[in-house]
């Protein structure tokens, strides 16, 4: 298992090289001049060169590369921001703690509310309670987020006063956000986890423990629920990643002081060095996103568990079991 981790640690890498390649050939295509939104109108041709020549704009576009990944590897520096001259690593580090807070509240509420509804539904197929929270799920997916964000900003900040209606800074600023983006992830994975639910209630070993007297919530918890896992699990692991992205939007309607609106503000004002430093971020929040997925199948299902084990590093040992096969054929 730790054989298989440090395989796809390493695999992260080139993902990593060519989101920043990918990036960086974007930004430098985009035109326009930073320049004119960080220097006034006023601005001698001598002070914009100088101005460029200081973020290293004028470097030919794999030497701004190098500089910006040499920087990263070698200091853990995400470059200078164009408005202060500073390094963005504050900036990221300062924002993207409340990006993440979001989305684990968000990936919470969604698993603890779908989960829940999607076997609720399962259990009581094609009844009028199964239509009932099937239609609430439709509306719930197809009900934009910005829109709920804006609903309950309005009802419960403004007329009720129950929560703020900015800010990220406690439990009670962490409420109406949370919930605004969570609906509709909760709503997606009731449908998911619906579908996985029905899958195994049809399986012969839950007629079998049925048939052997076990109790319709064990049945339902361990034999039903956990076999039908996999699924779920891939669902709720998009959606926290989405939650990531999406995030980007809800942190505009609260004023939360996050990841996304720090991208939001860097692509107004063309603060190049903060995009790149945030997608990268992203992107590494996916890669490794992904690899907790692949944990918890082998946590939940021990055939996977057992594959993983079986797989040296970069798959030697089963390059050398068939090596062994050919060489005693050929003894």
């Amino acid at each position: 298992m730790v054989k298989y981790i440090i395989k796809r640690l390493i695999f992260i890498i080139p993902v990593l090289i060519g989101v920043s390649l990918l990036i960086f050939a974007i930004l430098s295509l985009t035109p326009g001049d930073p320049a004119d939104m960080f220097l006034s109108s006023q601005a001698t041709p001598a002070v914009r060169e100088a101005w460029r020549e200081q973020f290293g704009l004028n470097d030919p576009f794999f030497v701004q590369y190098y500089h910006f990944i040499s920087g990263i590897v070698l200091h853990w520096d995400w470059g200078k921001n164009f408005a202060n001259g500073q390094s963005v690593t504050a900036d990221i580090m300062l924002r993207f703690p409340n990006t993440f807070l979001l989305a684990c509240l968000t990936t919470v509420i969604a698993i603890i509310i779908g989960l829940f509804l999607g076997v609720f539904t399962a259990k009581h197929q094609n009844t009028w309670l199964d239509t009932t929270f099937s239609v609430i799920g439709m509306v719930g997916i197809s009900m934009p987020q910005f829109w709920l964000g804006l609903l309950l900003l309005i009802w419960f900040g403004l007329d009720l006063k129950w929560f703020p209606i900015s800010g990220f800074d406690g439990p009670k600023y962490w409420v109406l956000p949370s919930i605004a983006l969570g609906v509709q992830n909760a709503a997606i994975l009731m449908r998911f986890a619906r579908t996985s639910v029905l899958d195994c209630i049809r399986q012969d070993y839950v007629r079998t423990a049925r048939a052997k007297g076990q109790e319709e919530k064990v049945i339902t918890w361990h034999h039903i629920v956990r076999n039908a896992l996999i699924p779920i699990i891939t669902t709720a692991g998009t959606l926290f990643g989405g939650a990531l992205g999406m995030a980007m939007i809800l942190e505009q309607v609260f004023s939360i002081n996050g990841l996304g609106r720090l991208m939001v503000e860097a692509i107004t004002m063309r603060n190049y060095p903060i995009i790149r430093a945030s997608v990268l971020i992203l992107a590494v929040s996916y890669s490794i996103i992904y690899l907790v997925l692949d944990l918890l199948y082998a946590y939940v299902d021990p055939r996977i568990k057992a594959d993983f084990e079986s797989q040296a590093f970069f798959g030697s040992k089963r390059r050398s079991r068939r090596l062994s096969g050919k060489e005693a054929a050929h003894v």
